[in-house]
């Protein structure tokens, strides 16, 4: 190779190396730019977010000290607190409400009808919330069991408003009440509760809590309602795993019924869930006593072998699945424990007299169980 071509062929190689190296310093600028970008839209956006969060937990309106009326129903969280505070006009952002409740850990929250101002703090709107400016004006208060069937629930409110345990199971299934309950809570009570074979539309969709009421002589809707929401507030918490196991709002609360109405004291009704679930899956009938019961209109200690021949669709021993719709009003547990089954093998139960309850696998170990536990 010639000396001249032997020239050449390294002015090649360090015009290469120069053109990378230009290369590599414009890269390097560019990264540099973009993270100086970087750097400064974080910084923005960190600033922004703070300056924000800042004014957000401001008063709306220093200025501002007429009053507005905002009413706390039975159940709410503090999500929807939040949004109602600031529909209102009372809080600038609902958000930052629910992170200040939860960083400062605020609970008690009491339902009731509050006057709120603008000019209002969120501390101070918080105070308000939790003391109950409505406490001192308390008329009565309406205690609903868990486990409660709608025809008790009925008498426990008739005693309360002084009226006739008939007449207001009798408001309670009127089909016009129900219709306009139905067009105020669409998402809850669904065309499901007009299934021709529901007994009673409103069954298991009155949560079982004390709800306090600040006025004389109120409707029953107006009784009524802060059941409703409460149980869609309840039932709102644990979209996700409804989703999950493909459970519409009424075979939620049918099953958590049944779960209910089986459950003692000494009962873990996660393994009862098990048992319903792993019927149903394997195509038996539940089998459920309270059932029965509910099928009768009767409330009895004993179901005897007579009674598991009639004829209803609520009847679990006739037929296999989900009964038409809930037995009873259930409580969070039975609904947790219906969301999110123990899992187990069992495909049997057997309450004892003590209120114990036995697990089993097989028919012939379930027997063996009930010649040794029932007399």
């Amino acid at each position: 190779m010639s000396k001249e071509h032997k020239n050449d062929k390294k002015d090649q190689i360090r015009q290469k190396m120069i053109e990378r190296q230009s290369e590599a310093k414009l890269v390097r600028k560019i990264v540099l730019i973009i993270a100086i970008i970087l750097v400064i839209t974080v910084g923005a956006a960190v600033g922004g977010g703070y300056f924000y969060i800042k004014s957000a937990i401001k008063p709306v309106n220093p200025d501002d000290k007429k009053e507005k009326q905002v009413e706390i129903p039975i159940g709410s969280s503090s999500t929807s607190i939040g949004k109602i505070l600031e529909d209102n006009g009372i809080i600038k952002d609902a958000r930052v409400f629910k992170y200040y409740v939860k960083l400062k850990n605020e609970t008690g929250f009491m339902a009731g009808e509050y006057k709120l101002n603008p000019s209002m703090t969120i501390p101070d709107i918080i105070k308000s919330l939790k003391t109950g400016k409505l406490e001192e004006q308390l008329v009565f208060k309406v205690t609903i069991p868990e486990g409660k069937q709608l025809e008790q629930i009925a008498g426990i409110i008739a005693e309360k408003i002084n009226k006739k345990p008939e007449d207001v199971f009798k408001t309670l299934n009127d089909q016009a009440f129900i219709e306009s309950l139905m067009g105020k809570y669409p998402d809850l009570l669904t065309e499901e509760i007009l299934n021709e074979n529901i007994k009673y539309p409103l069954e298991g969709y009155l949560f079982p809590a004390t709800y306090p009421f600040y006025k004389e002589n109120p409707t029953i809707e107006e009784i009524v309602k802060p059941m409703l929401d409460k149980t869609a507030a309840v039932v709102n918490e644990y979209q996700v795993a409804m989703e999950e196991r493909e459970l519409t709002v009424h075979e939620l609360l049918t099953m958590s019924s049944l779960i209910e109405e089986e459950a003692t004291a000494k009962v873990d009704r996660d393994k009862i869930a098990s048992v319903f679930y792993n019927r149903m899956a394997t195509g038996m009938p539940l089998q459920t006593d309270p059932t029965v019961l509910y099928a009768q209109g009767e409330h009895k200690e004993k179901v005897l072998y007579k009674d598991l021949e009639i004829d209803s669709p609520y009847n679990t021993y006739k037929y296999p699945g989900l009964t038409p719709g809930p037995i009873a009003n259930a409580g969070v547990m039975s609904i947790e424990a219906a969301l999110v089954p123990d899992e187990s093998d069992y495909l049997y139960f057997l309450a004892t007299s003590s209120g114990e309850v036995l697990f089993s696998k097989t028919l012939d170990e379930h027997n063996q169980k009930k010649a040794t536990h029932i007399k």
